[in-house]
């Protein structure tokens, strides 16, 4: 494991410096805060999910792997391996009881009782097959709500378009037993995030806005579905109220779901979590961090960092919590997403450097 040294300054940031053999420079963070690498050899990491046993299970988009760390957050990890392979950008996982479920465009796969067939090429069934085979935007995130239902995104398999089949730019619930699906929100042209928030149970999702209307439109969204059945704009309303110049002709903003959050256009705000644990100050109790993986198409570029929006009785802050994986113009990594940890820790994907970083904190020294 590498560890990051420690070296204070004003404003209450700290700058963590990666040993000899790492692709960084700098990682600045808020003074407390300490990173460390759980695993370099995770190629093209993004989802994660993690069970009660301790495995950590990744997925990835472009490599085709998901792959397993067994006692992943302990002193001694096991050695990675790769649970299957050669899949169709199997990027969601999620663990549900004793089973693992992963999202490979147009299947959901069940690894059954996961933690008995850690194995290299393990044996899965498939719950479905019957989702849209688009590969723009067609990779999934996905997670288990307070019902036990499996949701995940099928996004829009365009930059800008109104699809004839209900299920593009929509969040989708499905039975895991019987694979039966229904739309639960629609209107949300790509969201590879969400989480549900603690208290109120309502779910939280990240929606990357459309390319090619400039560096600084549209926004990035942090939406909240309170309820199953709502709007939230694509493709007629972006960011809540810009218009698209194609299909937005007539479109009433009211008639759609506000933003939440507005984040900058191009960010590529992508995995969310709600922090649960109690490692970290109490300022961040119920705080949601998100994963900005960065622009692509843009003339400076932006995001490559983590955020977090942090709530008190009169509102939200949505700041900047970890920045330094763009350098000047130049990236080494792209956070990808974030994952509570029992302990309170909070675990990070990166998919360019194919790691996986762990977040802790202890009360600074004097």
């Amino acid at each position: 494991m590498t560890v990051m040294s420690v070296r204070y300054f004003g404003l209450g940031l700290l700058v963590l410096s990666v040993g000899a053999g790492a692709d960084i420079d700098d990682l600045v963070l808020p003074a407390g805060f300490t990173i460390t690498t759980l695993s370099d050899d995770v190629a093209n990491a993004r989802q994660m999910a993690l069970s009660d046993a301790g495995t950590l299970f990744i997925g990835t988009r472009r490599a085709g792997n998901v792959y397993a760390i067994a006692n992943a957050l302990s002193d001694n990890p096991a050695k990675r391996i790769t649970l299957a392979e050669r899949l169709t950008m199997p990027s969601g996982v999620a663990v549900h009881g004793q089973d693992l479920y992963v999202g490979a465009v147009d299947r959901i796969l069940r690894f059954t009782n996961i933690e008995e067939n850690l194995s290299t090429n393990a044996n899965f069934d498939v719950v479905t097959d019957q989702l849209p085979n688009k590969s723009m935007h067609g990779w999934k995130h996905l997670g288990f709500g307070p019902d036990d239902s499996l949701y995940f995104a099928v996004g829009a398999p365009c930059n800008i378009c109104l699809s004839e089949d209900p299920r593009f730019a929509s969040i989708l619930r499905m039975d895991p037993q019987s694979g039966d699906t229904t739309v639960y929100a629609s209107g949300i042209r790509n969201t590879v995030g969400f989480d549900w928030h603690p208290v109120t149970r309502a779910l939280w999702f990240t929606d990357n806005g459309r390319d090619l209307l400039g560096d600084d439109v549209p926004f990035e969204e942090v939406n909240v579905a309170h309820q199953p059945g709502l709007h939230f704009g694509y493709p007629f309303i972006h960011g809540g109220d810009l218009p698209d110049p194609e299909f937005g002709a007539g479109a009433d903003p009211a008639t759609y779901e506000l933003p939440t959050i507005r984040i900058q256009a191009h960010s590529a705000a992508l995995g969310v979590g709600f922090y649960t644990g109690t490692q970290f100050p109490e300022k961040y109790a119920n705080a949601l961090f998100i994963a900005e993986h960065g622009s692509w198409n843009r003339s400076t570029k932006v995001g490559y960092r983590i955020s977090v929006i942090t709530f008190t009785e009169t509102g939200s802050n949505y700041a900047p919590f970890i920045t330094g994986w763009l350098d000047g113009q130049k990236n080494w990594g792209r956070p990808n997403d974030v994952l509570m940890a029992p302990d309170g820790s909070l675990l990070i994907s990166d998919d360019q450097a194919g790691a996986i970083y762990r977040v802790s904190y202890a009360i600074p020294s004097d």
